[in-house]
């Protein structure tokens, strides 16, 4: 362990002496013997060119399927060829994100630009740089909304699991109160957040579409939550912002989502962006970078950093938020394909996911043995009962080139986009009827 410490054998036990232990194993005490490895037994190092030749014959592993139909949370749409163009230049091109952004009128600017067009989508006031993640945007915004008198956390039960468990980690670490409001025929059950709203609740998180595709009355469950004095924050699929109601117009303190749909391809989860944005009531809670726009002395228009208001580099103690940058090159991905498809194009994009997964549901439900498992309308994935297993059918999916939908407890998740062709959407039914009938 110490072999890749930067540090001195004297230094280290002094660190160690400092913190009141006495080796760097005493760190790890919390951590389950189970699932330790205190002796990885590594093999000596390889040359360069070994190591490439080694990942190469791993990489040959991975299968590129022909055909996806599979969303929850990550999607395949079309990034157009400007996006990678524009984002690989060299003055903006960083495997993370700049730690002084401060220093760069371009940086600055992308920022702004981001945060203007993550404004225009969602409706709200204020927007920040961006976060790591979705599901940790969702966590930060149910921190947002905490306090004294209001510290319980209310979920909707048909909110992704990942989300679900990132906001309950959050929650467990600031020793708040977090429960999940049940969901009734797929959506979140309005009568069932009735009755748990009460004064001590700081916000509840419901997501649109949900977790099961289904497009939810975000408006009413706002309402309930306002009229019991708790903040509401919306989790939104960007692709479907750009032709539901804004967060804003159904009332939303904050919004916040995934922002993997605006221009970067599925990559094994990573790296994406979370996007929020909020009314200007909660302007100051927003964690991470703000960047606005001001004019020089002598009159130019520039860039500034204008507020970083909880970050760790601040006021650290005080600090209900350890985020102190941002996902700078996602957030110019996200802002460049914005830009690229513009609100038609953006509009257009929704349009085909929607009737292609409507023509999809339409198709598979037509089949013996398969239908639809809730009844609400959708945006672009839907859950279908089967007569067979699941996974026998995505077996038979996987043998044709094809990644099926994602199985859960009551079906399959479908999921279509813009790039699932005709031809595809009836190849993928044909198999399905030849699949059950066996």
């Amino acid at each position: 362990m110490g072999s890749y410490v930067p540090s001195t054998a004297e230094q280290r036990q002094e660190m160690l002496r400092t913190v009141g232990v006495s080796s760097l194993e005493d760190l790890y005490t919390d951590v389950p013997a189970s699932i330790r490895m205190p002796d990885l037994q590594l093999e000596n190092g390889q040359s360069e060119l070994e190591v490439s030749a080694a990942i190469q014959k791993m990489a040959e592993k991975n299968h590129l399927f022909g055909s996806v139909f599979r969303g929850a949370g990550a999607y395949n749409h079309y990034i157009p060829a400007i996006v990678r163009r524009v984002t690989s230049k060299e003055e903006f091109l960083t495997a993370y994100t700049p730690y002084q952004a401060e220093i760069s009128q371009g940086i600055l600017q992308s920022i702004f630009e981001y945060q203007t067009m993550i404004c225009e989508l969602t409706g709200m006031d204020a927007s920040n740089a961006s976060v790591y993640d979705g599901a940790c945007a969702a966590a930060e915004a149910a921190a947002m909304c905490r306090d004294r008198k209001r510290s319980r956390v209310l979920i909707s039960a048909a909110t992704h699991p990942m989300v679900i468990q990132t906001i309950l980690t959050y929650c467990e670490g600031a020793d708040a109160e977090a429960v999940l409001v049940p969901a009734k025929d797929g959506a979140t059950d309005l009568e069932s957040l009735r009755e748990l709203l009460c004064n001590t609740d700081a916000c509840f998180y419901m997501q649109q579409p949900n977790f099961n595709g289904l497009i939810e009355d975000a408006e009413a469950l706002g309402e309930l939550v306002h009229a019991a004095g708790a903040k509401f924050i919306m989790g939104v699929n960007p692709i479907a912002a750009a032709v539901l109601k804004t967060p804003r117009e159904c009332g939303a303190d904050i919004a916040v989502g995934e922002g993997q749909p605006l221009g970067m391809p599925l990559s094994f989860g990573g790296p994406y962006l979370g996007f929020m944005a909020c009314t200007k009531e909660l302007f100051r809670k927003l964690p991470g970078r703000i960047v606005g726009e001001t004019a020089d002395a002598a009159g130019r228009r520039c860039y500034v950093l204008t507020l970083q208001a909880r970050e760790q580099h601040i006021r650290r103690e005080k600090a209900s938020s350890n985020i102190c940058s941002n996902e700078a090159l996602c957030a110019m991905t996200a802002s460049v394909y914005m830009a690229a498809m513009g609100p038609a194009g953006m509009q257009k994009t929704a349009a085909l996911c929607y009737s292609k997964a409507h023509y999809l549901a339409e198709q598979i439900c037509a089949l013996p043995g398969f239908s639809l498992t809730y009844a609400a309308d959708f945006f672009h994935e839907f859950v279908t009962k089967t007569p067979v297993p699941a996974e026998a059918l995505l077996t038979v999916l996987e043998e044709n080139d094809i990644l099926g939908g994602l199985p859960v407890e009551n079906g399959i998740l479908w999921c279509t986009t813009e790039k699932n062709t005709k031809e595809q959407i009836d190849q993928l039914v044909a198999l399905l009827k030849e699949a059950a009938s066996v």
